[in-house]
């Protein structure tokens, strides 16, 4: 044990204080550590696949139009709709001096672009393209197109400027009466700006579409190209796969194509033949996560870019199950049919030859070389095992029969446990399937504790595919507890052989989800501390684990000790009869609320009264309206409550060990659109869960519930039934660490995570491997709320060497570290 303090993350609570008082120095003080590392040279670890971590995009947070895909003008063609957002128009981002309006009738440019702009003589559109404005650099080229027509000829003048005045000079073009033709057009910046405005002005009535302006310096590929500084970004992780599109952009909405035949419908997944050829041709979208989708990145582009980069493409199918709070299974075999041999197709595009008919779209689009697809994804996140499972199946066994070489992945729903996880896993392990995708965001308490997750999962058993996780913050203290968790990943190298954090990209004016690795506005991108950790781990892989076993931190682990509160979540609900009792039967608290709530604290949203002998939460579109009450120190106790939900669309909440507005436990009754009750961790803000089994709440019934609290074990009953029990007992560990081998520089990596607030002097012993004696070393190391931001980078890693290298040698890793150690063999 260390002779200094130590804190440590807690079961429960932020920090536990280990030791406070110094020791008695020994006669060889320099020989005390903290922890030991014992390496084991001669045995055989798993091999570590070269695409073990790679990238997931999916178009949320604006990752695509405003972000990955380069295209400055928002709502370029004019279909922006209702339909993605309630608030828009087809005019969105565009605004009009004159006469101006959007039609949809057969001038359109095509079926599949719907929508165009009529413009009248003499008037004028300006696009405010994403954030504050069209960002453009001093001397840059920027390339402008547009699709026009005019009935008896016009002149477009076009013009980039700035409140402050014009950022290039003005451009015309002469626009002929031969019907829908594109023309061209090429700015050159003139000062720096990201307020841009691009204004497009017409003599003469005139028709427009696909408004466009791209810049010249791309990443590899113009003029349909990518936004340099985010590809480069993803590019220097060196990912070894790419995951696309979704997410739940492919398990949500309508499963049928964009034709009359279907009502050009808006609300439908992710579909690939929707996203290829000429970009005014392609098909556009309602994105699941409120805005419109273009289609300009779309497939092709996806797999350009993974080749680009070096990795692997690995794009996602619906299963026609849907998901992400839908839930709904399609029940038609003729469109099943389709979707099958879409994918059938997809494989044919990526891989078939220029002369198959799939293989000849793909090199007219400019690539007559494979790409080379191993690997396919069915589905995502569906919360129906038994029917995403029988879909699967029949995707499985078409691909098999054509393509038996490619890899078939399949889920295991939206959890890391619970009922729908083990039906499905059950159902995919007695199926044989090759690969099982897992997705899970918790707390960065979890993740500590569960470095050995797959330390007891089946070698034999199908593979694991890690396809989102996060630990809910982009702190460096979630980079620390995501970074003790790979190392497990590492070591489970055999089983988990493939992983990817999640979600990659979030322009910081558009944000649907958070955290996300890589940050971005209209003129700036920054990386997370998770996206340092992820790049320190996915160029410092090795290519086979070296078994390696460490001691562990002296650990002093209480009974579960907090206050009790009460919330609801969407929901109306009121609450009586709350009776705390001791494990000795004495009260410790009781309120029939028949006076007033003084003794309750309101630390949540929502409008909270005492009525008719209750107490009453009013607002049912109010989330988390916690009340607590009670003692901090409460332990080994009972407690019972009555609630009965009155309105809305989820259930009630009961909580337990309550340490304060960030750290609890609590029954979810009825939660996730009253589809589920689940026992909830929150641990600084971020949850995990405990406990889940599917269930809902019926509004007027009055339910009993109590909740038998003794030391970490935890009893729940339901109207006097007992509904499920667990023991919350699991360290979180801040000491991690594996060590691998790069056989092409002949090194051992030694990989640390030190997750507390207090250097971990630590002998290493490399069990009589001969080595260099100087090491190079990579540190990322901060305070455990550091956070990078556009304007300053807290987080980052820092380079040395190490000269006191020897079989057996002492190193001290810094407090909150990640440390990487790479040793020459001799």
């Amino acid at each position: 044990m260390s002779r200094t303090a130590r804190w440590r993350l807690g079961l429960g609570a932020s920090a536990v204080l280990l030791a406070t008082a110094a020791l008695p120095a020994p006669a060889h003080a320099e020989d005390v550590t903290d922890y030991a590392i014992t390496v084991d040279p001669s045995a055989t670890g798993p091999k570590i696949d070269k695409t073990m971590y790679g990238v997931f995009f999916e178009d949320i947070n604006r990752a695509a139009d405003g972000g990955l895909y380069a295209e400055l003008v928002q709502n370029r063609s004019f279909e922006y709709s209702t339909a993605d957002n309630a608030s828009y128009t087809p005019l969105t981002a565009w605004t009009v001096s004159g006469t101006a309006r959007v039609v949809d009738d057969s001038g359109r440019l095509n079926d599949r672009n719907r929508a165009y702009l009529s413009l009248a003589a003499g008037s004028s559109v300006t696009n405010a393209g994403y954030n504050t404005g069209v960002a453009v650099r001093d001397g840059e080229k920027y390339d402008f197109s547009v699709w026009a027509r005019a009935e008896a000829g016009s002149t477009l003048t076009v013009t980039l400027q700035d409140a402050g005045g014009p950022l290039a000079d003005a451009r015309r073009i002469v626009v002929k009466k031969s019907g829908w033709t594109r023309y061209k057009a090429t700015f050159t910046a003139t000062r720096t700006s990201t307020a841009g405005r691009l204004t497009v002005a017409a003599d003469a009535a005139t028709a427009l579409d696909m408004v466009s302006l791209f810049p010249r310096d791309t990443y590899k590929h113009e003029p349909n190209g990518l936004r340099k500084d985010l590809a480069e970004k993803i590019a220097a992780l060196r990912p070894g796969f790419v995951r696309f599109p979704g997410g739940c952009l492919v398990n949500t909405g309508s499963m049928q194509d964009y034709s009359e035949g279907s009502g050009w419908q808006r609300k439908r997944s992710y579909q690939w033949k929707d996203t290829i050829g000429p970009v005014e041709t392609r098909a556009t979208n309602a994105n699941f996560w409120g805005y419109n989708q273009s289609y300009g990145l779309g497939y092709y582009e996806y797999f350009r870019f993974a080749e680009d980069i070096g990795a692997m493409p690995l794009p996602v199918v619906p299963a026609l199950v849907t998901g992400c709070g839908q839930n709904k299974a399609v029940v038609d075999d003729a469109l099943l049919k389709r979707h099958i041999q879409d994918t059938l197709d997809l494989i044919e595009f990526a891989n078939g030859p220029a002369t198959s008919e799939w293989g000849r779209k793909r090199a007219e689009m400019g690539h007559p070389e494979p790409f080379h697809l191993t690997h396919i994804e069915v589905g995502n996140e569906e919360n129906l095992p038994h029917e995403f499972f029988a879909r699967f199946q029949q995707f499985r066994a078409a691909v098999k029969a054509k393509y038996p070489s490619v890899q078939v992945i399949s889920n295991s729903g939206p959890d890391d446990a619970g009922a729908t996880f083990d039906t499905a896993w059950k159902l995919n392990r007695d199926a044989e399937v090759d690969m099982v995708d897992e997705h899970y965001y918790n707390s960065p308490q979890w993740f500590l504790q569960h470095n050995d997750r797959y330390d007891s999962y089946d070698r034999s058993g199908p593979k694991v595919f890690l396809g989102e996780y996060a630990s809910q913050g982009n702190a460096f203290k979630n980079g620390l507890a995501e970074a003790a968790f790979m190392t497990g990943l590492e070591r489970n190298a055999d089983v988990v052989k493939l992983a990817s954090y999640a979600p990659l990209l979030a322009n910081e004016d558009y944000v649907q989800w958070s955290p996300d690795m890589v940050w971005f506005n209209n003129h700036a991108s920054w990386n997370s501390a998770n996206y340092e950790v992820q790049k320190l781990f996915m160029t410092n892989v090795g290519d086979r684990v070296v078994p390696s076993t460490a001691t562990g931190t002296p650990s002093l682990s209480g009974p579960i000790t907090g206050a009790v509160g009460l919330s609801t979540w969407n929901t109306g609900a009121a609450y009586d009869d709350v009776k705390v009792t001791a494990a000795d039967g004495g009260t410790l608290f009781g309120d029939d609320f028949s006076g007033d709530a003084s003794r309750w604290t309101h630390t949540g949203t929502g409008s909270w009264t005492v009525r008719d002998g209750s107490y009453v939460q009013t607002d049912d579109t109010a989330e988390n309206t916690m009340v607590q009450a009670g003692d901090p120190s409460w332990h080994d106790y009972d407690l019972h409550v009555k609630a009965t939900k009155k309105s809305g669309k989820e259930g009630f909440l009961v909580a337990f060990g309550v340490k304060d507005t960030g750290n609890y436990y609590w029954w979810n009754l009825g939660g996730w659109n009253n589809t589920q009750s689940a026992v909830e961790q929150a641990t600084d803000g971020g949850k995990s869960t405990l406990l889940a089994k599917a269930g809902s709440v019926e509004t007027g019934r009055a339910y009993d519930i109590d909740i038998k609290v003794r030391g970490r074990q935890v009893t729940l009953y339901l109207d006097g039934k007992e509904w499920g029990s667990f023991t919350d007992d699991k360290p979180a560990e801040p000491f991690r660490q594996v060590v691998t081998r790069d056989a092409k520089t002949g090194e051992l990596i030694v990989k640390v995570v030190n997750a507390q607030s207090a250097a971990a002097r630590t002998s290493v012993d490399l069990g009589g491997a001969r080595v260099a004696s100087t090491a190079k070393v990579t540190t990322l190391a901060a305070a455990p709320e550091a956070v990078n931001t556009e304007t300053a980078t807290a987080v980052a890693p820092k380079t040395s060497t190490f000269t006191q290298v020897a079989g057996k040698f002492t190193y001290t890793f810094p407090a909150n570290s990640v440390t990487f150690l790479r040793i020459k063999q001799k």
